[in-house]
């Protein structure tokens, strides 16, 4: 993959050029990790959508469970639902 920046109404603007053409899951795969490895500004990004799912997450099942093990109980209705 290589990323050319050209200018776009007087600001600075990445484009990707893509050497392969994705076929499948792992091809769309490859590129993301590629594209996660090259820009910083990304994968920051993404680290704090991951970190601020985990968070909502464990709050909401703290509330539906309460205090005490609500981990294991958070997995036992996730397998019920199907999810696990």
């Amino acid at each position: 993959m290589e990323v050319t920046k050209i200018k776009l109404n007087g600001t600075q603007q990445e484009i990707m050029k893509i050497k392969k053409i994705p076929i499948d899951n792992l091809d769309y795969l490859e590129l993301y990790a590629e594209e996660l490895k090259n820009n910083p500004k990304l994968f920051e990004q993404q680290k704090m959508l991951i970190e601020s799912q985990i968070i909502s997450s464990h709050s909401i099942f703290k509330k539906m469970f309460g205090n005490k093990n609500f981990k294991e109980e958070a997995r036992r209705y996730l397998r019920g639902i199907g999810v696990l």
